[in-house]
């Protein structure tokens, strides 16, 4: 019964990333819309993640909440694997790589910025 606060958190939070991402592929449909929006959330990942441990290392839930709810909720690399394997080949070679190099970049693009902001 201990995990159940933890378990809402990060189902309320994933409510809230999944239809923020239905909105922006509503509003911008293309298989591009779904790298812009693991890109941006993997950039968020990172300066939440240290943000909220430096910031708030007590707090038992923000962190589910934010990381593992909205953003677990708002990005969506199953999405992009069937995007790649929709794709005509030379778009999806390049949507594959697109999203595993940018992901990544941003993840540590996010954490190395947050990190100089706590340093501060």
């Amino acid at each position: 019964m201990r995990n159940v606060p933890v378990v809402v958190a990060v189902a309320a939070g994933g409510v809230l990333g999944a239809l923020a991402r239905y909105g922006l592929s509503t509003l911008w449909p293309s298989v591009w819309t779904v790298w812009a929006i693991n890109v941006t959330g993997c950039f968020l990942i990172g300066v939440l993640t240290v943000l909220i441990t430096r910031r708030r290392p007590e707090s038992r839930l923000i962190r589910p909440f934010w990381t593992t709810g909205v953003l677990g909720g708002y990005t969506t690399f199953s999405t992009a694997s069937v995007d790649v394997v929709r794709a005509a080949p030379a778009t999806a070679l390049a949507l594959l790589g697109a999203t595993i190099v940018s992901a990544l970049i941003a993840v540590w693009l996010g954490t190395a910025l947050a990190e100089r902001m706590v340093a501060r």
